[in-house]
């Protein structure tokens, strides 16, 4: 039998009267679960949110982006294709021509982010599903259209079924000499927008044509970057090992997450910050836990004097002491990771709290749970509390005094 831990039991069990120890438990434990159930349901949240991020993203992103490491552009010709084709798991590849550029509709102007793709872009793009206005199409019966995002039509006030006002596009020549005459200064091409599509509605890019943007750019078999589809069974930490190998340190091979770092660390640098702010919560909530030990030490001072006459030792003392810090940490903890789960799984079936997200539409708060955090989150509980519990046991283990028999 474990008998410190038994002792500890009959301790936390046996407060038959609501004295004042006993009202001071009990609110450190409540206040360690209310502290567990925010820490989950906050991470919860961000893991939500992450995931969220990532499937919007990924019907604008590629599965695999390759750019130079060095430099805006790259030669690309017909065997450098064939030789990144060749490489198992690759279904597809798109060039791109992606840089800034002046747009005029109108008498509105904004600038925004030209991206010219190849055929295979359709195919293997999920931009599709994410038109909300006109038609998906940036080459139709030898015509070019444009596909623009949300935050450029709502700028520039495109109206998509008007054909007769085009989208004017300027870019600055390559190798233009200084002239006081701006149309000797910049290429510009006209072109019709054919749809709308919302990925972010800070997202201010117009999909054309690759064969508009190197008449527009002048880039002529130069490209930005490739965008690689892989096939279904394909795995892309592999094929991203294979390709890096294949085009070696001129070249950066980019994973999804990677391509959106910047975001993806921001959100993990508030899931950080608010871990912390939770913990400091829980851990002012052990402060309770502090007291109401100490002074279940001082109303057991008979008691652990009897122990010690019986022949206990200080090890045996501080254990007891211990183990009732380790139950109502427990008992908190495993409140609040409940209560928390209850929580998500109730948010993620009804959908209670709604954020606004683009267009303005409300969509339910994100949450997905991950075991390893709930996990994670009983441990740190259990160890800021169990620390807690320190300084009372040892106090207790001074109250070797034979007058208080």
């Amino acid at each position: 039998m474990n008998l410190p831990f038994f002792i500890a039991k009959r301790y936390f069990k046996s407060k038959k009267q609501k004295n004042f120890i006993s009202i001071i438990s009990n609110i450190s434990m409540i206040g360690v679960a209310i502290g567990t159930m925010a820490l989950v349901v906050v991470l919860s949240v961000y893991n939500g949110l992450g995931s969220l991020i990532r499937s919007f993203y990924n019907s604008f992103d590629p599965q695999l982006l390759v750019e130079a490491k060095k430099g805006k552009t790259f030669e690309v010709d017909s065997s450098f294709i064939a030789e990144i084709k060749s490489v198992p798991g690759i279904a597809s590849v798109s060039e791109v021509i992606e840089d800034n550029a002046y747009a005029r509709y109108k008498k509105a102007e904004m600038v925004v982010k030209v991206k010219g793709v190849s055929p295979e872009y359709k195919e293997q793009s999920g931009i599709g599903e994410q038109i909300n206005l006109g038609t998906f199409k940036y080459r139709e019966k030898q015509r070019n259209y444009a596909l623009i995002g949300a935050e450029v039509q709502y700028a520039l006030s495109v109206n998509v079924n008007n054909d007769f006002y085009p989208l004017q596009i300027y870019y600055p020549k390559r190798k233009a000499k200084a002239s006081l005459d701006p149309r000797k200064m910049f290429n510009n091409k006209s072109i019709l927008p054919s749809g709308v599509f919302t990925v972010d509605r800070k997202l201010d890019y117009i999909i054309v044509p690759l064969s508009f943007a190197q008449g527009l750019t002048g880039y002529g078999n130069e490209r930005t970057s490739l965008e690689i589809m892989l096939e279904s069974d394909a795995r892309v930490s592999k094929v991203q090992n294979e390709l890096k190998k294949l085009l070696g340190d001129k070249f950066e091979v980019l994973n999804r997450d990677e391509q959106q770092a910047t975001l993806l660390k921001v959100l993990r640098i508030e899931r950080l910050f608010l871990i912390v702010a939770l913990s400091f919560i829980i851990a002012v909530a052990s402060f309770n836990i502090f007291f109401s030990l100490s002074m279940l030490a001082i109303e057991k001072k008979k008691d652990i004097s009897v122990m010690y006459a019986m022949g206990a030792s200080d090890h045996l003392i501080r254990r007891i002491f211990l183990n009732e810090g380790l139950i109502i940490a427990i008992t908190g903890a495993l409140l609040g990771v409940f209560t928390g789960l209850g929580i998500c799984l109730l948010q993620a079936e009804f959908g209670l709290v709604k954020m606004g997200f683009q267009g303005n539409v409300l969509i339910p708060y994100p949450v997905k749970i991950i075991w390893t955090d709930l996990l994670v989150t009983g441990a740190v509980v259990i160890v800021i509390t169990l620390l807690a519990s320190l300084r009372p046991a040892q106090i207790a283990s001074r109250y070797n005094n034979n007058s208080m028999l």
